[in-house]
């Protein structure tokens, strides 16, 4: 198949590019920087220039298949950049599929999009669940809505296909490479001490998703995947901390809605000063991990064949080697 990848520079995109190109697929990766170029043609794809962020119409050639993995993702920040980069780009991205003649168009959606604002709990939630295009979370609320789209463009010839990973994890992404330095300053801390389950998905079984869809099921729908073994929240960064010789002993916890507060608090002080990071607390970061959140990715397994073949023991071992 020929197909075009977006966010090919990116932590999952990279892991896609690369599988895709091994498994003998003509890969093209929307690029728009010259480093973002030069890494996708060393992952095996062909650089292909294009700016999702801007207004103008996108041209793109001849494809069988787009898979849509680039995203606005931060923890706070002005509605604006989220509502550009995740809706009006995505919407720019279907159109521009349908021209290039391409017959399916994968999504990758995110499971956040069924959490409400108020931090109900959610245990074994499936594809049924609400969304929440209003929510209070720019990531949230945008991926509830470009998800829809998607999803409402699926027609006879052109197929499409969203998928929900939980909480994606592994060699290269952030999170992970955070864990450290956060730990070590005092900056991490537990919330509700993190006994809750909590479902999670390691980015190779996010690929494994990703080629499945790419051939399977008649379109029209949206899949959560996930790894395949239980586990909570504290254990899940037990293991990450483990794997970087760290422990989680002493590490500190909060009441969510005291961490509720403090994360509003924190967002409303980065406000005033424009242009800097993410704080280290806010409101979307504790909605998305501080509450029991399970998901059923029945409908993956028996409708695309989904295993999630990567166990949670590998993808720990690939942490502890991973240079």
């Amino acid at each position: 198949m020929k197909i075009i990848v977006t966010g090919g520079s990116g932590f999952v995109g990279e892991h896609l590019v690369r599988r895709l190109a091994a498994d003998g697929h003509t890969v093209l990766a929307l690029a728009r920087s010259v480093a973002s170029a030069d890494k996708v043609r060393t992952l095996g794809a062909t650089p292909l220039p294009g700016d999702l962020d801007s207004p103008d119409e996108l041209d793109l050639p001849a494809v069988d298949a787009v898979v849509h993995a680039a995203a606005y993702f931060r923890f706070a920040g002005p509605r604006a950049a989220y509502f550009r980069s995740n809706v009006a780009g995505t919407r720019v991205l279907l159109n521009a599929a349908k021209r290039a003649g391409a017959t399916t168009f994968v999504y990758m959606s995110a499971a956040g999009v069924v959490m409400d604002d108020h931090g109900a709990p959610m245990q074994a939630v499936n594809e049924s669940a609400r969304t929440y295009p209003k929510s209070f979370s720019g990531y949230i609320a945008t991926k509830s809505i470009s998800e829809s789209e998607v999803l409402a463009a699926n027609t006879t010839g052109f197929r499409t296909i969203a998928l929900r990973p939980s909480a994606i994890w592994g060699p290269g992404d952030s999170f992970s490479r955070e864990i450290p330095g956060r730990i070590e300053t005092g900056q991490f801390a537990f919330i509700n001490r993190g006994d809750y389950p909590f479902s999670t998905c390691h980015v190779d079984n996010v690929v494994e998703a990703v080629q499945l869809a790419l051939v399977g099921d008649p379109g029209g729908r949206a899949y959560f995947v996930n790894d395949r073994e239980p586990i909570t929240f504290r254990q899940f960064i037990a293991g990450l901390a483990d794997a970087q010789d760290l422990s989680i002993d002493n590490l500190r916890s909060v009441p969510y809605y005291a961490a509720v507060s403090l994360g509003w608090i924190m967002e409303r002080i980065a406000f005033l000063r424009p242009g800097q990071t993410d704080p280290p607390l806010t409101r979307t970061m504790v909605r998305m991990i501080g509450r029991e959140f399970t998901t059923d990715d029945r409908a993956a397994r028996a409708e695309l064949g989904y295993v999630g073949r990567t166990s949670r023991a590998e993808g720990l071992k690939q942490l502890r080697t991973a240079p």
